[in-house]
């Protein structure tokens, strides 16, 4: 049966989409090519900030310096999607560069600085960890304490004399460290990713109660540093699992509307804590394909934002990733 192609909600609303990828893996490819037929399907996207993902590394050069080879592919992404779309793509730049380094990371974000073309805007260090082996991001294992590495913060007091921003990454346990790592740094804007994920893998599975309620108390810990932002997204994810719907409710409603349903009221929570201009709608694609395709991602969050003012729908759709990522 061939699946309906949802109308485009609020077709006019300008977007910035604050959270995608692009690689070329050997069982999946998402370049300019396919991120242009996603931005061109209906939704009005002006803008877009890349999101490290490993992509292209430098074979050849020094270790530390290998992830500056993502940055030049991203930048002659951009080039190439100047042809397939009227967003501008890769507006903003988050590579990766292993903050452990210390005082020892600034040529690495020089070297970031002059790849990005202009465009180059900060770091994304993921920062995941759990004690259960059940819950791991495969490629990213760091320790327990990585937040409080002297290293690692003699390495992001680095961003902020490059005034550039950090992308964080953290599951929902570390909330509290990443408010302590936040308020030690108010000059440097944190980004969180995902809104936190909230864990329903391994030891979370079936505690959907406590884990709420451990996330809503670390997200309001966190909402006191105001230098933190929060990306409204990611719940496609596996390790967050709010994507599923029954087949007959998925047949009863479009699917923009039961992801709606099941996001709703996390998100309604960030935007409560932080208010709407800390917090950005993000598509996470192509990941949040688990969920459904670009179309009905955003229709979801139009869905979501729809109790709000029209200057407040102006923040989470676009203002606050601009101010966030000192996008043109």
């Amino acid at each position: 049966m061939a699946v309906e192609i949802e109308p485009v909600l609020e077709p006019e609303r300008e977007i910035i989409d604050p959270h995608h990828h692009l690689w070329d893996r050997p069982d999946h490819r998402y370049l300019a090519d396919e991120l242009a037929r996603d931005l061109n399907s209906g939704h009005r996207i002006a803008a877009t900030v890349f999101v490290q993902c490993r992509s292209s590394y430098f074979a050849h050069a020094p270790a530390a310096l290998q992830p500056v080879g993502e940055t030049r592919f991203v930048a002659e992404q951009h080039e190439r999607a100047a042809a397939l779309t009227a967003a501008d793509v890769c507006a903003g730049i988050i590579g990766y560069a292993d903050l452990r380094l210390g005082v020892e990371i600034e040529p690495v974000l020089d070297a970031h600085l002059s790849e990005g073309k202009g465009r180059f805007r900060g770091i994304r260090q993921i920062l995941a960890w759990d004690a259960s082996p059940e819950v791991v991001l495969p490629g990213y294992e760091v320790g327990p304490d990585i937040m409080e590495d002297a290293s690692f913060r003699a390495g992001f007091a680095s961003l902020s004399r490059k005034s550039l921003v950090f992308d964080a990454l953290v599951f929902h346990p570390q909330l509290p460290d990443l408010a302590k790592l936040a308020a030690a740094f108010p000059d440097v804007s944190i980004i969180l990713n995902h809104a936190g994920l909230p864990l329903s893998v391994g030891p979370y599975s079936g505690r959907s109660a406590d884990v709420t309620a451990a996330w809503q108390q670390g997200m309001s810990i966190l909402a006191e540093c105001p230098n933190v932002f929060v990306k409204l997204g990611g719940f496609a994810m596996p390790l967050v699992g709010l994507a599923a719907t029954k087949p007959e409710e998925a047949e009863a409603q479009p699917r923009s509307a039961a992801l709606a349903d099941i996001w709703a009221p996390y998100f309604h929570q960030c935007i409560d804590l932080f208010g709407p201009a800390r917090c950005m709608f993000e598509s996470n694609f192509p990941v949040e394909r688990l969920g459904g395709d670009y179309r009905a991602i955003w229709n979801a969050f139009k869905r979501i934002a729809r109790p709000y003012s029209e200057a407040e729908k102006q923040w989470l759709f676009a203002e606050t990733a601009r101010k966030a990522y000192r996008l043109a």
